[in-house]
């Protein structure tokens, strides 16, 4: 079995978030970037399926600029067989990536799409979705735990009422929860070792795909500063400030 991890790079975790000064997107100007953190989840995962001898091949794929090859690279030596870089412009919308990743599919055939369930950046949690109906594959969203059994993936989720168990007949596309497990780091060994392992670079009009952006940021703005807690003297007065002034009971 094939499994296609998809990858997105976006500003590190643990950056505090800055805006442009005409409030256009967020500044990455000298900025650490790293890979999406559900993405990595989804790697772990599909490494972890190779090792368990239930895949054959792990691909990474990444769409973005020319400097999106450090992501791949890590990826690589966290254990992915070889990476494809789709050069494009930064901020592409989720349906020109999964219009992208559809493509990627067809060229590779894989047998399952295991991707992060979103992107830090943008929050979007769009792409599976619409990765899934453009390719009329099952999907299974959210998983907290996956086991490939025959011809199929099973597929555990977190739902309102508990866990739901969904099973879903190969290909698919699948996408990761944070609890599905915690991805390893990269050795110094195998980050030499990436160096070596291939990264083809194409672009989306290699693939037969026109992107066209449809949406335009008209402005971005930091959320309003919290605002400081109220010490009140009794009960009484707490209720009547929540009564009289918040308005919520």
């Amino acid at each position: 079995m094939k499994v296609l991890v998809p990858l997105k790079r976006v500003v590190d975790f643990n950056v505090h978030i800055r805006l442009r000064p005409d409030g256009s997107g967020v500044d990455k100007t000298n900025v650490k970037m790293s890979m999406n953190p559900f993405d990595e989840i989804a790697l772990e995962e599909a490494v972890r399926l190779r090792e368990a001898g239930k895949a054959d091949e792990v691909i990474a794929v990444s769409i973005g600029i020319e400097k999106t090859q450090d992501i791949l690279r890590t990826a690589l030596a966290m254990g992915a067989d070889r990476a494809i870089l789709v050069t494009a412009e930064e901020d592409v919308e989720p349906l020109n990536v999964a219009k992208i990743l559809a493509a990627v599919v067809t060229e590779e055939k894989p047998q399952l799409v295991l991707m992060g369930k979103q992107a830090i950046d943008d929050d979007c949690n769009q792409t599976t979705q619409m990765l899934a109906a453009l390719l009329g594959w099952g999907q299974g969203t959210f998983a907290s735990k996956i086991e490939v059994v025959d011809n199929s993936v099973q597929v555990t989720r977190e739902v309102d009422a508990g866990l739901q168990t969904t099973r879903l007949s190969l290909p698919a596309v699948v996408s990761a929860d944070l609890r599905l497990n915690t991805p390893r780091y990269a050795t110094l060994p195998n980050i030499m070792k990436a160096k070596k392992k291939p990264l083809d670079i194409t672009t989306p009009e290699e693939l037969g795909v026109k992107v066209r952006q449809r949406l335009t940021i008209l402005e971005t703005v930091e959320p309003p500063p919290r605002q400081p807690g109220i010490r009140v003297a009794s009960v009484d007065e707490l209720v009547d400030r929540l009564k009289n002034q918040a308005g919520i009971l």
